[in-house]
């Protein structure tokens, strides 16, 4: 997100508290921006005792982040311009160890007997260590000749909604936000995953599977960094909206694109860079937390 104005915007801090101590954490966000250099306007205990706003001056967003979270212990922040829409209207999120608390190709792997081999690969690549691509074919190889059936078979064994996630797109739908799931894994596990949660669309690669057997291959060209990039601005377009009415939610190295255009780019539980180059990083609260920083107290959140 591009930040204009410098220092005379005003900003708004949401402190969110999974424990329960938003007054506390309110007091230390409060502290860290007048260290900083900012000055408070307003304050709303909206939905006290998990999340409450602080609307202040003299600070830049990623300024004032970086000052509150040096002293956010137990607490989580999301920082944007006062000026945005907080309700967004387009969310396009990224699946594994997102959406998900998994990731599905090393659930493969462990049917095949390679889960150690290939989750080091994975855990490289989410940290932007190696290319994209090329580790996605070395993994997929690796899974030449398994049973197709090991697809279903992680689903129903292995794969879970991450906690939050069907209040938080039960939400979106009914205040009117498009959702679509794009993964750099597969439209196997994809197509089930968003059903389950509620997404409006899924973006992913396709297994080659030839006599119920995997045949260590995917479909070119891939769903990598820019294509998830390139499916926020295709949908942002087709809708009309403003940069700023979209949000991105993901973990890795390659959300990062996705993560920088949208209007507010969510890092969940993330890698180093990953939580580096978003808006906001969420390290302690489940996906339902992104409905405080979009101003939704609990009363209007929805169930599914």
């Amino acid at each position: 997100m591009t930040i204009s104005g410098g220092f005379s915007m005003l900003c708004v801090v949401t402190v969110i508290s999974p424990a329960g101590k938003s007054q506390q954490a309110e007091a230390s966000a409060r502290v860290s921006i007048h260290a900083a250099g900012g000055r408070i306007e307003e304050h709303h205990a909206f939905d006290r005792p998990f999340a409450e706003d602080i609307v202040f001056s003299g600070l830049d967003p990623r300024t004032a982040r970086a000052a509150i979270e040096a002293d956010a212990r137990d607490f989580d922040i999301v920082v944007q311009p006062a000026a945005a829409p907080r309700q967004k209207r387009l969310m396009v999120a990224d699946m594994d160890s997102t959406i998900i608390g998994q990731e599905c190709i090393d659930e493969l792997a462990d049917y095949a007997g390679r889960k150690a081999e290939i989750a080091a690969i994975t855990e490289a690549a989410m940290r932007g260590e190696l290319d994209f691509e090329s580790a996605l074919d070395a993994r997929v190889a690796a899974l030449a000749g398994l049973e197709a059936k090991a697809i279903e078979q992680a689903l129903a064994e292995r794969i879970r909604l991450n906690p939050g996630a069907r209040t938080l797109l039960a939400t979106l739908k009914a205040h009117g936000c498009r959702t679509v799931l794009v993964s750099g894994g597969f439209t196997s596990f994809t197509e089930t995953v968003a059903q389950r949660a509620g997404f409006d669309r899924q973006v992913a690669n396709h297994l080659e599977i030839v006599d119920a057997r995997l045949l260590g291959t995917v479909r070119k060209p891939i769903v990598d960094s820019a294509t998830k990039r390139r499916v926020l601005l295709e949908e942002r377009e087709a809708l009309g909206l403003a940069a700023d009415s979209t949000l991105a939610i993901g973990d890795g190295a390659n959300d990062i694109p996705m993560l920088e255009e949208a209007g507010l780019g969510i890092a969940f539980h993330a890698k180093p860079r990953t939580a580096a180059a978003a808006d906001a990083h969420l390290r302690l609260s489940d996906l339902s937390a992104i409905l405080w920083a979009m101003g939704l107290p609990r009363a209007r959140w929805r169930k599914r």
